[in-house]
């Protein structure tokens, strides 16, 4: 069960005298945060506040700091996640941590459900400029789905060969969030902002030739963008643009539910 269903079973119980308020009280203690050893502080109510559970930033921590704080997290909320992992440490968390799934090419370890189900309505659609940008690509589709969106991908279109995105138009077109990802000098996210009719999250990438300055190059040229309408996140940041992508669904969302609840009856 997710945090706010867990929260609505406990005090549902005590209402209904299955538990004891002490009992309850128990077990709302750690809902704030709960430490981890002497090394973490796990934030159980951010799904509450913000609509996302916290998720575990892997470099600068060991192995069995990451398979203790899943294992915590695990009886708290539905999917959690670890970003940045190598295959190296994934080959220890799995002896460590059962059901653990791990999707490389995102570089993302997970505990899932069976099965992940979009629960938002919409589409991201994730645009990657070249294959060296898959990996930062792929951290933001990964990181969209197992937050319960839907996800359409489209690798390898970037301006160098301009026709291979216009040849997708129909596509992108459609998408209810856009999130373009580009290294070298970072074109693509203007020129897909000219096009379309929806909010486009840029990603510049650290890949790129001696002048791109790991990334800063592209950056620049996001913020620089002649295009309306585009957010640019840090550099490789993916996780943090499909997070965008996700709270700007989800505004519109709530808008909706408000809008169609002020209607005259």
């Amino acid at each position: 069960m997710s945090q706010p269903e867990n929260l609505r079973s406990l005090l549902e119980s005590v209402a209904n005298g299955k538990i004891s308020p002490d009992t309850a009280l128990a077990s709302l203690k750690d809902l704030a945060y709960e430490p981890v050893g002497e090394f973490a502080k796990i934030d159980h109510h951010r799904h509450l506040r913000t609509g996302f559970p916290e998720v575990i930033w892997g470099p600068g921590k060991t192995p069995e700091q990451i398979a203790q704080i899943m294992e915590v997290m695990r009886e708290r909320t539905s999917v959690v996640m670890a970003t940045r992992i190598s295959l190296d440490v994934y080959a220890i968390l799995q002896k460590k941590v059962r059901g653990l799934k791990y999707f490389q090419s995102a570089r993302i370890c997970a505990l899932t459900p069976p099965e992940i189900i979009p629960r938002f309505p919409g589409t991201i659609a994730i645009l990657s400029a070249g294959t060296a940008d898959l990996t930062v690509a792929e951290e933001a589709a990964v990181t969209a789905e197992l937050s319960g969106f839907l996800v359409n991908r489209l690798w390898d279109v970037g301006v160098a060969g301009i026709h291979r995105l216009l040849d997708n138009l129909h596509l992108i077109s459609s998408a209810s969030v856009l999130i373009v990802v580009a290294g070298m000098e970072g074109a693509l996210p203007s020129v897909v902002a000219g096009l379309v009719d929806c909010p486009v999250i840029a990603v510049p990438t650290s890949i790129g030739y001696g002048a791109s300055f790991s990334g800063l190059a592209p950056l620049l040229t996001m913020l620089n963008s002649c295009a309306a309408g585009i957010g640019v996140v840090n550099i490789d940041n993916g996780f943090g643009a499909a997070v965008l992508a996700g709270q700007i669904l989800r505004t519109a969302e709530k808008l909706s539910s408000t809008s169609e609840s002020n209607e005259p009856i």
